[in-house]
């Protein structure tokens, strides 16, 4: 499995100078696009959806610009997905996937990314091409960010710390060992419950790549 990590500039998908970084903006625009489609948006619906011009959408999916955190934040809003899972098709397509995958803790192998939506990391757990996507949730956001959407059933589980759970508006308050499961359309965000760091793990099925 490929490795990708956000690097600390504007920029996000950047691996390598020259072709390798030329592929992987290709591979993050083709996505967007295809995710565009299949909601059916046009570029001039997503720019002002997003606060972003419609000649940038443009170049994004042709592979000629990159986008700043910010900017796909707001694309996976409007898109319905997160912004590990846009940086995460940026990667090289794993081919013939082994029947069992092993990540250690202490050999992170995931691709991780600032998460885009509690001020902290997220680190996909698998392949990003197999159709479950596991992620790894650290943070410490003690106010509640913009509630996210989309269209696929998900799971969270607290492995440290307390957060308060918002589905659809009701809030929870969940410890060390709770669970939530609920299927997609329900909008949901969280934040820590006490000030401190919390750790999650969240499962969702993956969004098909072109």
């Amino acid at each position: 499995m490929t490795s990708a990590t956000l690097p600390a500039g504007p920029a996000v998908g950047g691996r390598t100078a020259g072709a390798d970084v030329d592929e992987s903006g290709r591979r993050l625009g083709a996505h967007i696009r295809h995710l565009r489609k299949a909601h059916g948006l046009t570029l001039v619906q997503v720019a002002e959806a997003t606060g972003l011009s419609h000649p940038f959408l443009s170049q994004l999916e042709r592979g000629l610009a990159q986008p700043s955190l910010g900017s796909l934040r707001r694309i996976a809003v409007a898109l319905q997905t997160s912004p590990i899972e846009l940086v995460a098709a940026a990667d090289e397509p794993a081919h013939d996937l082994p029947a069992v995958e092993i990540q250690r803790r202490d050999e992170p192998s995931g691709t991780t990314v600032p998460d885009g939506f509690a001020s902290g990391t997220a680190r996909l757990l698998a392949a990003a091409s197999r159709p479950l996507h596991p992620l790894e949730i650290s943070a410490a956001a003690t106010e509640p960010g913009e509630a996210f959407q989309h269209p696929e059933d998900e799971f969270v589980y607290v492995v440290e710390g307390a957060v308060f759970l918002d589905l659809d508006g009701e809030v929870r308050t969940m410890h060390v060992g709770d669970s939530a499961y609920y299927a997609g359309g329900v909008a949901h965000r969280w934040w820590s419950a006490d000030g401190s760091p919390y750790r999650l793990v969240v499962v969702k099925q993956g969004t098909r790549r072109p």
